[in-house]
């Protein structure tokens, strides 16, 4: 039996040796273009989906300023149209949820060609993991961090008689929880990232006060209030996500080639 000769030091892994395919700036866009088409059509199925439902939804979404109002309050209404208006957005960021796994994968199909073929295998860890993370920033954002800035504000408005519209609720709900729920995203990101080789975790070790600095800068946009305990609430799990990126960046990262000889 033939034994097979054992690798060259320095040898070229096999992944080096692959071939990508090469695609010109029109047949990326051309690409980019199918897979937003796709994504699109997956959310207006996961936004009808949950039509059905938005009544209910409404009703869960409403739990946490409902503690702090009267027994038997409602949200208030300007409009003959806000119900509907409302139960499409609502209806919109449940199907975001029920979506999510259908634009994670559109994400990767558009960075695949990027990729060899062993790491195209990782699209279902990819999919998955994703869709954890983007459901564990929403709970975040409705069990613990929402809650908590909604009882800061109305603690605020001690002196004064709130009347809270259902369309500023929920506007505001919704881009907290949609925020955080992206902001969850980060570590996936980095180690994608590092993953096809355009960033490596020393680099983003390096620029790591920058990072901190542009997370303060996106928790201000989430955060209503200027204080820091809320500041705090969003920023500090985006940091230990940072963080975690740069972990999972240099676990799966792409490794510089070893030199020859």
């Amino acid at each position: 039996m033939a034994l097979s000769p054992e690798p060259r030091r320095g040898a070229a892994a096999p992944e080096a040796t692959e071939a990508l395919p090469r695609m010109s700036l029109f047949e990326h866009l051309e690409e980019l273009r199918q897979r937003l088409i796709r994504a699109v059509i997956a959310l207006a199925l996961g936004v009808a989906a949950c039509l059905n439902w938005a009544p209910e939804i409404c009703r869960f979404l409403a739990e946490p300023i409902y503690r702090y109002l009267p027994p038997g309050s409602k949200l208030a209404v300007l409009g003959v149209t806000d119900p509907f208006l409302l139960y499409f957005k609502t209806s919109l960021l449940a199907g975001t949820f029920l979506a999510f796994p259908a634009l994670l994968w559109q994400t990767w199909r558009f960075v695949a060609p990027g990729l060899y073929r062993k790491e195209r295998r990782w699209i279902g860890p990819f999919v998955v993991v994703g869709w954890l993370f983007f459901i564990a920033g929403g709970a975040f954002a409705y069990y613990v961090a929402f809650p908590f800035t909604v009882e800061f504000l109305l603690q605020m408005a001690g002196d004064f008689q709130p009347v809270i519209t259902a369309d500023r609720y929920y506007g505001f709900l919704l881009t907290i929880v949609l925020g955080l729920g992206v902001m969850f995203e980060l570590p996936l990101a980095l180690t994608l990232a590092a993953r096809v080789g355009l960033v490596g975790w020393r680099a983003l070790l390096r620029n790591f006060r920058w990072a901190v600095l542009a997370i303060f800068l996106a928790a201000a946009v989430l955060t209503p209030t200027a204080d820091i305990v809320n500041l705090c609430l969003f920023a500090v799990p985006t940091i230990a996500l940072y963080l975690l990126g740069v972990a999972g960046a240099a676990l799966l990262g792409k490794k510089a080639p070893a030199p020859a000889g």
